[in-house]
């Protein structure tokens, strides 16, 4: 029987707000334990929630960006369970009337595009943190997280696979770090999702029973988990077996998903309105001042980079993966005046690859987008061959100099005087009468051998092109 797989995700994204959702302690990361959890993040008798408005003009940002409907009137509710990391006994969220509605995004598959339903983002309160290391079969509990906003972002059933369910996962990520509403940290916890995955037979109308794979917090382990789930649900079905409808931890360690606990339904949760919340209203003006407060969207940035600069898609594509990343190539642009192709070649290659290579974020960048336009420009100007400026390049890392100093004092600027270079190609060619011979007689790769001793002459200094073209006309 042939199978089809269906998968909605449910992305937790952290608010890069500065304090709780409901109160005034800090959202830092890296605190000791318990430090940053005030008397409302820890439920204690007496204290009242109150509404934080950045939390709340960050979600109708998330909305406004993907065409979403914002709701001019929601509710935050009480969702009810007991989880020793929870300390109130219940979470405040969002159930029947979340801040956004029903909107879109759209993924690109195989060179195709796909438009993905989001059915709502809701805002709610995080949890704290179990610790099960380093307490000898005891469990810590650190409630610093308790309290910190949520954008919650639900999809519809709309993916068909694993691949399509992490390309949509890595356009809300990439949206969320546009919009500058959550840093995206996964490996910090700050973004991390669940995925609902089911399976049925190939034109079957209704879904099969799902598994919800809890807080995944990498693109490499949504697919492998949502992978090996596939595969075990069908091989449940196929020897005779029936999918329970739980929720299923994925462990990275044996590659497997096990069972956590049977899956919930709203109502288990007993939600009803929190009665220490008013309403959220939604006016024009805020709208309005979102609305203006909106960046570039990268689906927008990715088309002019095409049209503006000449970009293929897939250099297009890496150049806008971020907003910094993408701000750091029009400013080389801008301030070198050199060709989009030189810049998009230093800056997606040279650039990224010592990022890369030394693990750095581009806010830690030690060559900022100016020297590095500097250093463009000898290029573009042949004060310095492309081999050079590589040299150049490892010299700006490691330093605070200019292109210009560097050139200087280490005498690396290249000799593009005619006469300089016809004088050391005579010697060679006067030095190798064999080799001149070869070359008259049909042996191209020889033309090869010359050039390598001109430059070597040089110190690697002479323009590589005008010693081509003399070469040739002096081998005739």
């Amino acid at each position: 029987m042939e199978w089809e797989t269906v998968i909605g995700l449910e992305i937790h994204a952290q608010m890069a707000t500065k304090t709780k959702i409901f109160s005034a302690a800090s959202t830092a990361y890296g605190a000791e334990p318990n430090t940053q959890a005030c008397a409302v993040d820890l439920g204690l008798p007496g204290v009242l929630p109150v509404l934080n408005q950045e939390a709340v003009r960050m979600a109708v940002k998330f909305g406004m960006a993907i065409e979403a409907e914002v709701a001019d009137y929601s509710v935050f509710a009480r969702k009810n369970y007991f989880y020793p990391d929870l300390p109130k006994g219940y979470q405040i969220s969002q159930m029947e009337l979340p801040i956004v509605g029903i909107g879109h995004l759209d993924i690109e598959i195989d060179g195709e595009t796909k438009r993905i339903g989001v059915t709502r983002a809701h805002l709610e309160e995080d949890a704290g943190k179990s610790l099960h290391e380093d307490f000898h079969g005891l469990t810590g509990i650190d409630l610093n997280r308790a309290g910190t906003p949520l954008l919650e972002i639900v999809s519809e059933p709309d993916m068909r696979s694993a691949k399509e369910a992490v390309a949509y996962m890595r356009k809300i990520h990439e949206l969320v770090r546009y919009l500058e509403i959550c840093d995206g940290n996964m490996q910090e916890g700050s973004f991390r999702c669940d995925a609902n995955v089911s399976v049925r037979p190939k034109g079957q109308q209704e879904y099969g029973t799902r598994a919800e794979l809890k807080n995944i917090n990498s693109f490499k382990f949504v697919e492998k988990a949502i992978n090996i789930e596939v595969e075990r649900q069908i091989d449940l079905i196929e020897s005779g077996g029936t999918v329970v409808q739980e929720t299923r931890l994925y462990d990275a360690d044996n590659n497997e998903t096990r069972s956590m606990r049977s899956k919930e339904e709203a109502n288990d949760y007993r939600y009803f309105p929190d009665p220490d919340l008013l309403p959220v209203e939604i006016t024009d003006q805020l709208r309005a001042q979102v609305k203006a407060d909106l960046p570039e969207l990268p689906s927008v940035k990715k088309q002019r980079f095409m049209e503006q600069y000449g970009q293929d898609k897939e250099t297009a594509a890496t150049l806008t993966s971020s907003r910094q990343l993408a701000d750091f190539y029009e400013t080389v642009a801008k301030e070198s005046g050199c060709t989009a192709k030189l810049c998009s070649n230093w800056v997606s290659v040279n650039f990224l690859g010592a990022l890369n290579k030394a693990n750095l974020e581009i806010a830690e960048t030690p060559v900022n987008a100016e020297r590095l336009a500097g250093l463009l420009k000898r290029i573009a100007d042949n004060t310095i061959s492309g081999k050079t400026a590589k040299q150049v390049f490892d010299s700006l890392w490691e330093s605070d100099l200019t292109a210009d100093e560097i050139i200087e004092q280490q005498g690396l600027k290249q000799i593009t005087d005619s006469g300089a270079i016809e004088a050391i190609i005579d010697k060679i060619i006067a030095d190798n009468p064999a080799q001149v011979k070869q070359y008259l007689s049909g042996k191209d790769k020889v033309f090869g051998f010359f050039v390598g001793q001109v430059m070597k002459a040089s110190q690697g200094k002479a323009n590589p092109a005008e010693v081509n073209k003399m070469l040739k006309d002096k081998l005739k």
